[in-house]
């Protein structure tokens, strides 16, 4: 038995030798030389392989659906990245308009500011005119006599009259007191008193 198994397996070896010998290493020998002469010769196989492929119908429709495929994958991330770029031009515009829109409003509130520093100016020019308006009254009131001061400030306005009174000296408003009827003077010095409890009729 043992015989005839080991005399059954030597044929199946002898042909397995046979395939290797006779068909394999040649097809592998011939592929090297095949690539070492297109080497020297400076061609390139693969680009031979391909243009070979494009002959045969069905090689070159799987050459073709390749690319196709990787220009569909191509063209859609082109199309993603325009998408992109156009997305962000966008966000660039409007920051842009953004920041002239800022520039624009601290342009306005700087020159916001300079007019109200401008008004503020002028007012406190006027007051001070105004003061030194109000100090020549109150010394043309302190160098008239009290008889003609007298009847000019009853006919002013009580606040006027009490204003330019609380701003004379002492003298002056004793003497200017004397001169007026006394019901007069009885009001303007209740006025005077209360404008003085209050503390707002001095403009010094």
């Amino acid at each position: 038995m043992e015989r005839m198994s080991e005399e059954q397996e030597k044929p199946k070896t002898s042909r397995f030798q046979w395939f290797i010998y006779a068909f394999l290493i040649p097809i592998l020998f011939g592929i090297t030389v095949a690539l070492l002469v297109f080497t020297i010769t400076g061609n390139n196989i693969f680009e031979t392989a391909k243009e070979f492929s494009r002959k045969v119908p069905f090689i070159a429709s799987v050459f073709d659906d390749t690319n196709s495929r990787s220009q569909e994958v191509m063209e859609e991330q082109l199309i993603g990245l325009q998408a992109e770029v156009k997305d962000r031009e966008a966000r660039i515009s409007q920051l842009e308009s953004e920041l002239d829109s800022k520039e624009l409003e601290i342009e306005r509130a700087g020159l916001e500011k300079q007019r109200l520093e401008e008004e503020i100016s002028e007012l406190t020019a006027i007051k001070e005119e105004n003061k030194r308006a109000f100090k020549d009254i109150v010394k043309t009131y302190e160098n008239i006599s009290a008889k003609k001061a007298a009847p000019i400030l009853t006919e002013m306005k009580d606040e006027e009259a009490v204003k330019i009174l609380s701003n004379v000296n002492s003298d002056t408003l004793a003497a200017i007191m004397e001169k007026m009827n006394p019901e007069d003077a009885a009001r303007y010095t209740a006025l005077l008193t209360a404008a003085k409890e209050k503390g707002g009729v001095s403009d010094n």
